[in-house]
């Protein structure tokens, strides 16, 4: 989309100059709006035409059942997907009776803006009807950051040449028809009218709807009110039915004279609360942001976004592509859980039903490592959910014979909603990855308070999984069977370097934690005897190696799989688990995304320099990333191993994954994780920050496109600037007390008013890996005043 002429490339901003129709539904995706805990997708205001309506509340699903042709003991009984709730995005417009309606008459003009600083977006179109009345429209729509149940819109239409007659329908709208699933299983089940209304109003200038979804008994209530400012003989009145509350204007506007609409619309749910209980809390909502008025939320939301970029700017000099992208990327990623509060943050955020809405091991591992160095109180949520969703883990881990908790694959409530359990049963590495989310945020902000209410319970009952999940054998080496790693094509594998190694993080954070925390980890039955064994089997954890080929094996007796067949396997072959079956995918040796490799990134202190370039030179022409997840990670490394131009091209395929529709499925919503991943890629791999024992490093290294590169990170409730530019890396203190870091391995000692600066070493140079056939990242050539070359 984004190398499309319609979008501009500017630092600030996605614009969009005209409207295509081909690409409506991805465009919708982008320009979503949300704050954790209000969804609403892009569309169009007059509804129609759109690719695909949606509007989200965090946490409202309904269940659907898991047909299998065989029953098995343990499968999840009934899967769960995120529904469009109630739309109150709508305000359609008529012209003389005629729709204002993109499909038909001329389109003059038509852009839309998303302003990642002001937190809105803006449209303007100018259009003439079929019968030649010519109107200019202006809309601005936000969902707000400080009023968590609160999004608005502003609705201006002006007659350009002649007088008109205006009607304006403000609606809110509840099971609107959706086009049919495709056969892509990351596309969401299509569930038709899954809200049962209880209750509708509509006096004055106020809507209400209120509905309950069949089968998961949740209670949605959406309500509007509306403010109207046009000529003296215009009119309103408004109604309302089950499905539809609607709020009409009549005008009749001459050249020079202007109708305004400003709607305010609130949102609630719970699965408890009753029914006037639902209709008090979103009037209340209502009330409160009438109080500040239209002028006053869009103050609000600006100065929220500011104090979020003077924490969490990242500055790129030499691509104005990737500094775009990044700050989109952040934007979209702060959308995804700013306001989430105790709930989770799905792998399509709240922008589409992509996934049905799940959350997966990707949102500890990607997205909260990015939001807990740019806003720490937005990374706690989604583990304070975990740690609610704790008595379902708990039983979970019972039902299948083992100790402690064993947290979902995918889930929207906490309970496991994957109906193959090879790929969501069995990997079980998402409980080290929730550890070590634990331990990051710990590190960052040393909350003890909620190290003692969350932190050292989640980091007890996943340390007692691995111990009771793993086994010692005959000479005391610890090992962990039958488990499934990051990398979905290989599954039911016995000591997965990544799952063994995050579980010896695990392992070692609970027994420290309980130590710090004696008395409270007693209340969970923790005494000197149990952290005594976690860190036995954490000292002696297996790490398959072949002494051969001198790598590290992703799993024991990876490395004497047969090869996958790459130069076999077409172009329009992949992703090779649509295109051929998993019991083939599993003998083989083929990689769908950076598993081993990304062992190395999060547990870095694990192997040697040396150890690191070659397990990447062996896995690199295994990995096809047949998933958004991959490319930042290899980005990260190919940097840290010395190859800096294809650390970069992984930078633009993880930066670009949505704005260029990359999977063709961003119509189904934004890959966060991969928009976290921009952000990784820069920070972590050409800024080389790590934080590993309570040591913070840095050991910066630029591609020669860049000709800066400066970002702000929070660590230990300080705030700390690092910028590198010609061949120097400075690190300012700009909040807090004095600082401790590691500059390629120098410690150095940051004071308030005292920024360090120390020169950046060169690398060593290495002949660059290849890939397989048809999957090498495409070679970046914007800095040069070229677009992207097609891949090998």
């Amino acid at each position: 989309m984004i190398t499309h002429p319609a979008y501009a490339v500017e630092p600030w901003c996605l614009r969009e100059t005209a409207l295509n129709l081909d690409v409506l539904p991805q465009s919708e995706s982008v320009f979503a709006l949300a704050n954790g805990h209000i969804g609403w997708r892009g569309n169009l205001d007059e509804g129609e035409p759109h690719g695909l309506p949606g509007s989200y509340l965090n946490g409202v699903f309904e269940l659907r059942p898991l047909p299998y042709a065989e029953a098995g003991y343990g499968y999840p009984e009934s899967g769960q997907t995120v529904i469009d709730v109630t739309n109150g995005k709508v305000v359609r417009l008529l012209i003389d009776d005629e729709p204002f309606d993109l499909r038909y008459g001329r389109l003059l003009h038509h852009e839309r803006v998303l302003d990642f600083r002001s937190g809105l977006l803006r449209r303007e179109v100018e259009w003439t009807s079929p019968s030649g009345r010519t109107v200019r429209v202006r809309s601005t729509r936000l969902v707000s950051f400080t009023q968590r149940a609160v999004a608005g819109i502003a609705y201006e239409v002006e007659p350009v040449d002649a007088e008109v007659r205006i009607v304006l329908q403000s609606e809110l709208v509840a099971n609107e028809q959706l086009p049919a699933a495709g056969g892509d299983p990351r596309v969401a089940a299509v569930l038709e009218s899954p809200l049962v209304p209880e209750d509708h109003e509509a006096e004055d200038t106020r809507l209400r709807l209120v509905h309950r979804t069949q089968r998961s008994g949740l209670r949605v209530a959406a309500a509007a009110v509306h403010r109207v400012d046009g000529p003296e003989e215009t009119r309103t009145y408004a109604k309302s039915s089950d499905d539809l509350s609607r709020f009409t204007v009549t005008s009749v506007l001459r050249p020079g004279e202007c109708l305004r609409l400003e709607k305010m619309v609130a949102y609630g749910w719970s699965g408890v609360r009753s029914l006037p209980a639902m209709r008090d809390q979103v009037d209340a909502a209502l009330a409160g942001a009438m109080s500040t008025g239209w002028t006053g939320l869009c103050a609000e939301q600006r100065s929220y976004l500011d104090e979020f970029w003077n924490r969490a700017d990242v500055e790129v000099d030499g691509d104005a592509e990737i500094q775009q992208a990044v700050r989109f990327a952040l934007f979209h990623v702060l959308q995804a859980g700013a306001r989430a509060e105790s709930r989770a943050i799905a792998a399509k955020g709240l922008t589409g039903p992509g996934y049905d809405g799940h959350s997966f091991w990707d949102t500890e591992t990607f997205v909260l490592q990015v939001l807990t160095c740019t806003a720490p109180p937005a990374a706690a949520q989604p583990l304070r959910w975990r740690h609610a969703t704790l008595p379902a883990a708990l039983n979970r881990a019972r039902l299948l014979g083992l100790q402690g908790a064993a947290f979902p694959w995918r889930t929207l409530d906490g309970d496991e909603c994957s109906a193959y359990w090879p790929a969501g049963t069995a990997a079980f590495h998402v409980n080290a990855d929730i550890a070590d989310a634990v331990v990051r945020y710990l590190d960052a902000t040393d909350d003890e308070v909620f190290e003692c209410e969350v932190g050292l319970e989640l980091l007890v009952h996943t340390a007692r999984l691995w111990r009771s999940l793993g086994h010692h054998d005959h000479q005391g080496q610890f090992h962990i069977d039958g488990v499934t790693g990051p990398d979905e094509y290989s599954a039911i594998a016995d000591d997965n370097v990544y799952t063994n190694l995050m579980a010896q993080r695990n392992l070692r954070a609970a027994a420290d934690a309980a130590e710090r925390h004696p008395d409270l980890a007693a209340e969970w039955g923790v005494d000197d005897e149990e952290t005594a064994a976690w860190r036995d089997a954490a000292a002696r954890m297996t790490l398959p190696y072949n002494e051969g080929l001198g790598v590290h094996e992703q799993s024991a007796g990876f490395t004497g799989h047969q090869q996958w067949d790459f130069a076999g396997t077409r172009a329009d072959q992949y992703p090779l688990m649509m295109h051929f079956p998993y019991f083939d995918i599993y003998r083989k040796q083929v990689v769908k995304q950076a598993d081993l490799v990304l062992a190395m990134m999060l547990r870095g202190d694990a192997f040697t320099e040396e150890e690191k370039a070659r397990n990447f030179a062996y896995y690199e022409p295994l990995t096809v990333r047949d998933s958004s997840l991959s490319a930042c990670v290899q980005a990260v490394m190919a940097a840290e191993v010395g190859h800096l131009r294809l650390a970069y091209d992984y930078l633009g395929e993880a930066a670009m994954m949505d704005l260029s529709d990359l999977e063709s499925n961003t119509r189904d919503g934004l890959h966060i994780a991969s928009l976290a991943g921009t952000w990784i890629a820069l920070v972590a791999g050409f800024g080389g920050m790590r934080n590993c024992d309570g040591v913070v490093s840095f050991a910066p290294k630029l591609p020669e496109q860049f000709g800066r590169l400066a970002f702000t990170v929070q660590v230990r409730r300080r705030l700390l600037r690092v910028e590198i530019a010609d061949a120097r890396a400075t690190y300012t203190l700009l909040e807090g007390q004095a600082l401790e870091v590691d500059h390629y391995g120098e410690p150095l000692r940051v004071a308030p008013g005292h920024p360090e600066s120390r020169k950046v070493p060169g690398g060593p140079e290495r002949p660059e890996p290849t890939q397989p056939a048809g999957r090498r990242p495409a070679h970046r050539g914007w800095a040069a005043g070229r677009r992207p070359e097609s891949p090998d």
